[in-house]
């Protein structure tokens, strides 16, 4: 989305280099920002996976957390839906944290594709290399990887590392599950695909399944922040105090969302918000201010290439207004003589 889409061209564009602002302002700009997403009715509800297209397009919730456990929320944030695509990020953090940074970025990689989350042209253009683990081809590469000797296994780790990172359990979506597992032939395909090419070296079928599962965790916009607060905290959960993944791993985690967590709209992603985020085709939109705080929205009206619409005017408000845009710049030099 561009700037005029976005409804930010009003708003100044700062640099804040210091934490974010005391509790009250945060509440304020966060209800303001709100206010600015409900306008938009733009975009489509997700109707591929049938379950899906059952959210009631008006939902619309806000979080943000920041790293000292502050919780500031407006609207439906307390709404339940389908983790989706944002699970990559996580589970590849907990893979990071399990087996490096050097042999996942070789296996996984790193790159943004340029095409669509389920491209398989984007397989065969780079001879089976899956690229990032953003898109789906990365993102079962990413789980087939995960420790465990049996599927089960698998699954257990990740929604106990998932669970970690949101500071409660996080329950499976039986409804979601069944829609996904009933209509994802794609994802089949894309994995067989994976495993001619020597980048899957379990059951193809088996690592969809356990990613078909990762999909349908449930979580809210509060768990989401939280989430994304973590990464901003060098891996250490703000409200429970645990450290779930290294700063290292966050710092990986953050660049690979920085360059493709907004599918092929990523460019445009960062250019305008200037944020680390991922989004998920339930709505789901979470963003990183490293350092500072998550900021997480539930919206399910999507854009066309499946990125909550009134999740990113409202992000955009708030990275302006709290002066997160990890590029912005205000010159020191005509500061210095202020008071």
């Amino acid at each position: 989305m561009r700037e005029s889409e976005l409804h930010v061209a009003d708003v100044p564009q700062s640099a804040g280099t210091g934490a974010v602002p005391a509790p009250a302002r945060i509440d304020e700009l966060v209800a303001a920002a709100h206010a600015r997403g409900i306008e938009d009715r733009t975009g489509t509800v997700a109707d591929y996976i049938p379950v899906l297209a059952e959210a009631d397009p008006e939902s619309f919730g806000l979080c943000v957390a920041d790293v000292d456990g502050g919780l500031h929320e407006v609207g439906d944030s307390r709404i339940a839906f389908s983790i989706q695509s944002i699970s990559k990020a996580f589970v590849y953090a907990l893979l990071c944290e399990e087996i490096g940074h050097a042999e996942v970025r070789e296996i996984v990689g790193v790159d943004n594709t340029g095409l669509a989350f389920n491209s398989v042209m984007a397989i065969e253009l780079n001879d089976g290399h899956p690229m990032n683990p953003m898109v789906n081809a990365g993102a079962l590469a990413t789980t087939a990887l995960v420790p465990g000797a049996t599927p089960d296994a698998q699954w257990d780790r990740i929604r106990d590392g998932l669970s970690r990172f949101a500071g409660r359990s996080l329950e499976l979506d039986d409804d979601v599950y069944r829609s996904e597992t009933a209509t994802n032939q794609r994802n089949r395909a894309i994995a067989q695909l994976l495993e001619s090419y020597g980048r899957i070296r379990r059951d193809p079928a088996e690592v969809v399944d356990v990613y078909t599962r990762q999909c349908s965790l449930l979580v809210d916009a509060r768990d989401l922040a939280i989430m994304g607060a973590t990464l901003a905290d060098g891996g250490v959960n703000p409200l429970t105090g645990e450290q779930v993944v290294s700063a290292a791993v966050c710092r990986d985690t953050l660049a690979v969302l920085a360059a493709s967590g907004l599918y092929e709209h990523s460019g445009e992603w960062l250019f305008e918000i200037g944020l680390p985020g991922k989004s998920g085709v339930a709505g789901g939109l979470v963003t990183v201010a490293p350092g500072k705080a998550g900021i997480a929205a539930y919206a399910p009206r999507l854009d066309a290439a499946g990125n909550s619409v009134r999740g990113q005017v409202a992000t955009a408000y708030l990275s302006r207004a709290l002066g997160l845009n990890i590029f912005a710049s205000d010159s020191h030099y005509l500061r210095k003589d202020q008071p």
